[in-house]
Parts: C-alpha cells; sequence; structure tokens
C-alpha cells in the first residue's frame, strides 16, 4: 500500500480513507456480503442482503445477523476520524423481522462525542424504508490510528 497524504482540513476524505482502510482487513463484515454505502465524518451506512444461510429456525433473518449489520456501521461511523476506536456497549431492540432476500441498510449516526468516549444510533431498515432494529452502541477510543494500523500490517509482510 502507498502512504496515504491526507490534508488536515478534509474531514471526508479522511473518512472515505479510514473506511477503506477498515474494509480491507474487514472479513467479518465481507464474509457476511455486506458493502459501505456511505461514510461521512461521525456517520456511515452499511447495506446486507438477507441470504438463505442468515435465516433461523422461524425462516426469518436471525437476530444476530442483524445486530452483526448495526455494529459494523457503527464501528465505521465511530471510526471515521481515523482514531482506534471500539465499542464499549451496545443495545439493539428488534422492531420487526427481515426475511430471505431483503436488503438491509444500517444507518448509523454519532450523538455525543466527548474525549475518548461516544454514543451512536444506528437504525436498520428495510429498503422500502421500514423500521426493523434500532442499536444504540457506546465507544472508546484506543490508542493508535486506523489508516497507520493498516500501513503497519502491510509493512510486516
Amino acid at each position: 500500500m502507498t502512504d496515504t497524504v491526507l490534508p488536515p482540513d478534509d474531514p471526508q476524505a479522511l473518512a472515505e480513507a479510514t473506511a477503506q482502510a477498515m474494509w480491507s482487513r474487514d472479513r467479518a463484515a465481507q464474509a457476511l456480503g455486506m458493502q459501505i454505502v456511505q461514510v461521512q465524518p461521525g456517520r456511515a451506512t452499511l447495506s446486507m442482503q438477507v441470504r438463505a444461510d442468515m435465516v433461523n429456525g422461524h425462516h426469518i433473518c436471525h437476530g444476530g445477523m442483524i445486530f452483526s449489520l448495526a455494529d459494523t456501521a457503527f464501528a465505521y461511523a465511530c471510526n471515521s476520524g481515523n482514531h482506534n476506536t471500539v465499542a464499549s456497549a451496545c443495545h439493539i431492540d428488534f422492531l420487526a423481522p427481515a426475511r430471505e432476500g431483503e436488503r438491509l441498510l444500517a444507518d448509523a449516526a454519532v450523538q455525543s462525542q466527548a474525549g475518548r468516549t461516544g454514543v451512536y444510533d444506528v437504525t436498520v431498515r428495510r429498503e422500502d424504508g421500514s423500521v426493523i432494529a434500532l442499536f444504540r452502541g457506546k465507544s472508546c477510543r484506543i490508542p493508535g490510528e486506523v489508516i497507520a494500523g493498516l500501513q503497519q500490517a502491510d509493512s510486516a509482510h
């Protein structure tokens, strides 16, 4: 990977570069077929198609899959400033089922950011706009930067 030089006054470019660096290592999201729809400073939208191997014994999307989509959108939103950030707590309310073949969208947005901690809300919808889950995540910044971490990993190989 070539070194990425970003102007410090372009938060949108930083958010996009950070998302690209995270995505290159995000095997879980890739395995679940997620796609990054949009990333902005403090915000992210990801999508996921509900596949046959994602439905449970009630023939609806397993809650863990919906949670994974919401949690991943949360991760991309809270890391968008290129500061390594992890979840410290989260909660989800399932409001309606998702079914095989439906495309889900998870929209994450920062609600509060103070020091090393933040609060993010994620709304998971079907493509028709109907809400199926509400997720709230609390974040904690840890040492390091996302892009620098990718460059360090690349140089180690």
